[in-house]
């Protein structure tokens, strides 16, 4: 984990830094090809320059993102945005299951619209994978 990405997630409140910690190891786990940052003002994984996962606190609670999630078929994910991504929130550690999030980040990994170029398409996503 980046030390940007650490001060992040120091900076929340203990139980939601759990959700946080918990949240960046795993990603770093299962998706060890990615790069990762600070984007936006929140942790964000990229493959090819691509956004694939992050995270970021929310008033109430902790915020998973997959840019490309509504197309992962999880009931558990909900769509997020006018684009493909999903969301997944938590409030707790203990909330997080690891075996669906291994799941989704292989997703993720696997199945991918392209958000990097979309500007340059003028809003039009195609699908990299």
């Amino acid at each position: 984990m980046t030390p940007e990405i650490q001060t992040y997630n120091n900076n929340q409140s203990a139980a939601d830094k759990a959700i946080c910690d918990l949240l960046a190891n795993e990603i770093c786990k299962h998706l060890p090809a990615a790069e990762y940052k600070i984007w936006h003002a929140h942790p964000v994984w990229f493959l090819d320059e691509n956004p694939i996962a992050g995270y970021s606190k929310l008033k109430d609670s902790v915020r998973l993102l997959f840019w490309s999630g509504q197309s992962f078929e999880e009931e558990n994910l909900q769509p997020e945005g006018k684009f493909k991504a999903a969301e997944m929130r938590y409030t707790s550690a203990e909330q997080v299951n690891v075996k669906d999030l291994k799941r989704w980040l292989k997703k993720a990994n696997d199945i991918q619209w392209d958000y990097k170029n979309l500007i340059k398409r003028k809003g039009k996503l195609e699908r990299l994978k």
